[in-house]
């Protein structure tokens, strides 16, 4: 699986909003759920603008150790992110991805008829 999608979606959460590595996983579906978020996270390229500091634990814990723990926090506190002893207020700066849309096909060869 390509970590595209997830980087991606991540690129949309808002400035000074977050979300969980378990809503990712949800919205696209991700087979291995949060973990594979996880991992994609971990493994987030430098220099492509992507937000990582902006995906959180359930509940808003932090739980990346350090020293990108600390890194997280003080990016997060720069964009009017506040932080409790380890966890932040999900109903406050909580951000959900919106599901996809399945697109709707018409049946080949198959036309609708005009009531009268």
């Amino acid at each position: 699986m390509s970590w595209e999608p997830i980087y991606r979606l991540v690129k949309r959460i808002p400035r000074g909003r977050v979300t969980t590595y378990g809503a990712l996983a949800k919205a696209l579906k991700v087979p291995g759920g949060a973990r594979v978020v996880g991992y994609a996270m971990a493994g987030c390229p430098s220099g492509r603008g992507i937000p990582w500091h902006r995906v959180v634990g359930a509940g808003g814990r932090l739980i990346i150790r350090e020293p990108y723990g600390s890194k997280q926090r003080r990016l997060l506190e720069s964009e009017g992110v506040e932080i409790g002893a380890r966890s932040l207020d999900m109903k406050r700066f909580g951000w959900l991805p919106k599901k996809a849309k399945k697109k709707r096909s018409k049946a080949p060869g198959r036309k609708r008829r005009k009531v009268q």
